[in-house]
């Protein structure tokens, strides 16, 4: 796989971690500049590209610890995108977005934008490892960068990462491994619980292991829980272990400590899936407040479009969105952004 590095080509296993900027030129000026990659990213290059607006897009170098293409990249079979009915992996999904977004034009750089200076136009964007003099610059800009499923960081997490453990229920539930297996999701509010009840379509039982010893969930999302046959709550519970066969989870270690208790009970639960569903976080630091954000980091959007609080910035993918979280959500809105872009810019002109 290659990728345009300014206007040369360059294979992935050859960028140095340490310095991979040494052969990249900064102090340039685009139309469109994108941050960040994935379906969101991709999609809005893809429009943009055609649209002849020549956009360049800085997809990250393990920005937010994950790899150019976003959470994507993370994931196994991906089996609900349309247009693939067996199925795609999730690394090959994003390098055919990569492909088509370079077949028409787009520039893309393996590289993280740290900062940006959004308060005059045009506006400003830092690449990582350069100096403060050495900035892009860009007409309009579009937000992409996504968000980041938290973990817990907890024994045998990385080893099984993707091979029984997930942070999307609705993106992995109904895969073949989990079906009528016991499985487990990790959370107390309301995604914990609308996960719980969605794998019941497809697990034999579900556990929801809840650290306290009651819900943070809203009423109505409780009662669905706890009148629902097929799920058991572990209360005061915690997970600390996720053990497996070297191939796939075959179960978890769990700390039991009732509210009063003076000892914890620490058992082993067999199962054969994990889901995380303890939030997730939107890659917005890098921004420094100049965009409108809600409590949680998601960033404003106008209702119906991806404009943003600034004036020829635009967000696209789950960064703006908490709610849907999904490839091809995260792709309509890359459209839209690309297509807001678009209309900006013929309006400056």
């Amino acid at each position: 796989m290659s990728f345009l590095l300014g206007s040369k080509y360059c294979s992935r296993a050859t960028l140095s971690l340490k310095n991979p900027l040494s052969l990249f030129k900064a102090n340039m000026h685009y139309k469109v500049a994108i941050v960040g990659s994935g379906p969101a990213g991709h999609t809005a290059a893809i429009y943009a590209s055609r649209a002849n607006l020549e956009p360049a897009m800085f997809e990250g170098m393990l920005a937010g610890g994950i790899a150019a293409g976003g959470q994507l990249t993370t994931t196994t079979d991906v089996e609900n995108f349309p247009g693939f009915p067996d199925g795609i992996g999730g690394i090959e999904l994003t390098d055919k977005l990569r492909e088509q977004s370079l077949r028409f034009g787009t520039k893309i750089f393996t590289e993280t934008i740290h900062k940006v200076d959004f308060s005059s136009r045009p506006f400003k964007l830092w690449r990582e490892y350069t100096k403060e003099e050495d900035f892009d610059t860009a007409d309009s800009v579009i937000i992409a960068t996504g968000a980041t499923a938290l973990r817990l960081g907890i024994n045998g997490e990385e080893e099984y990462w993707q091979r029984g453990m997930s942070a999307c229920a609705v993106c992995d539930g109904a895969a073949p491994i989990f079906r009528n297996k016991p499985l487990a999701v990790i959370g107390g509010g309301d995604s914990a619980c609308e996960e719980a009840v969605f794998l019941t379509k497809f697990a034999s039982k579900v556990y929801l292991l809840v650290r306290r010893d009651v819900l943070r969930a809203s009423s109505i999302m409780q009662k669905r829980v706890l009148s629902n046959d097929k799920i058991e709550v572990l209360w005061s519970t915690q997970c600390t272990k996720v053990v497996g066969n070297g191939k796939v989870v075959t179960g978890v270690v769990l700390e039991t400590k009732p509210k009063g208790a003076d000892t914890t009970q620490v058992t082993e639960l067999p199962l054969s899936g994990v889901f995380y569903a303890i939030g997730h976080k939107p890659n917005t630091d890098f921004l420094e407040n100049q965009l409108d954000v809600d409590e949680t980091g998601y960033i404003k959007t106008v209702p119906g479009t991806t404009l943003t609080s600034v004036e020829g910035v635009f967000a696209a993918g789950d960064v703006q969105d908490k709610k849907y979280r999904q490839a091809i959500t995260a792709a309509g809105s890359g459209c839209m952004a690309a297509l807001d872009a678009e209309k900006y810019l013929e309006a400056l002109e």
